[in-house]
């Protein structure tokens, strides 16, 4: 008989027996017999999810916004232009670069509906950006230069130049548009020396009224004793 054939007889015929013994730790000496978790688990990083940022408020978000366009506004200007060499009247012609994409209708001096407030039909006036935007828009701009590290003196979105020219753009559109400008008057609260100054005036007030009545009362005293002893 073959050895070879003798030899796969033999552990074929322990195999399908089942009498064979289980594998155990010394048919693989490299295998540990248990396996601990606790290195793993203590290797493991900090996974935990970091808390959400905080939601920008709408004021907020709208000033980045306005901030980064002025940046890009910047970049892509001819020539191209640093903060810190921004003047007013770069922000003029910054303000006058937004007219183009303007909603509102103001309309030119020839115009027919020229200062009227409700015009009855189209016409060829061009769309500007409406004075109260502009004015919104450069206080955010100026809010955003302070907050990025600007210097407050050399702030061009407070420079004269910046406030003439929005007060020329509120006149000229008042008037082209028919609409005038009321500025709103707010209430202030009453302080206290504004409290006490009133209620001295009130104080004041009741005593010349007493005393006019006092002097008037006495004058008529004076004439009743007067005359009732002329009668006597």
């Amino acid at each position: 008989m073959d050895p070879s054939a003798r030899r796969s007889g033999g552990s074929g015929s322990g195999s399908g027996g089942g009498g064979g013994r289980p594998p155990s730790s010394l048919d693989f000496p490299n295998l540990p017999t248990t396996i601990s978790l606790t290195p793993i688990l203590s290797s493991t990083p900090d996974q935990t999810i970091p808390p959400p940022p905080p939601t920008l408020s709408r004021y907020e978000s709208q000033k980045r916004r306005d901030w980064n366009t002025f940046l890009h506004y910047l970049q892509n200007h001819k020539p191209p232009l640093s903060l810190p060499r921004c003047s007013g009247a770069h922000v003029i012609e910054f303000l006058r670069y937004l007219d183009q994409f303007g909603k509102t209708k103001v309309h030119s001096l020839g115009c027919a509906f020229f200062g009227h407030p409700s015009p009855p039909g189209p016409c060829a006036c061009p769309l500007r950006q409406a004075w109260g935007s502009l004015d919104a828009l450069i206080g955010r701009l100026r809010a955003a230069y302070d907050e990025s590290g600007g210097i407050p003196d050399t702030n061009p979105f407070a420079s004269r130049a910046v406030r003439f020219y929005l007060r020329d753009v509120r006149d000229s559109q008042a008037k082209a548009r028919g609409i005038p400008y009321h500025k709103k008057k707010r209430k202030r609260p009453l302080t206290d020396a504004a409290v006490a100054e009133s209620s001295s005036s009130r104080s004041d007030v009741g005593l010349d009224e007493v005393q006019g009545s006092t002097s008037t009362g006495g004058a008529e005293a004076g004439g009743r004793s007067s005359s009732s002893s002329s009668a006597s």
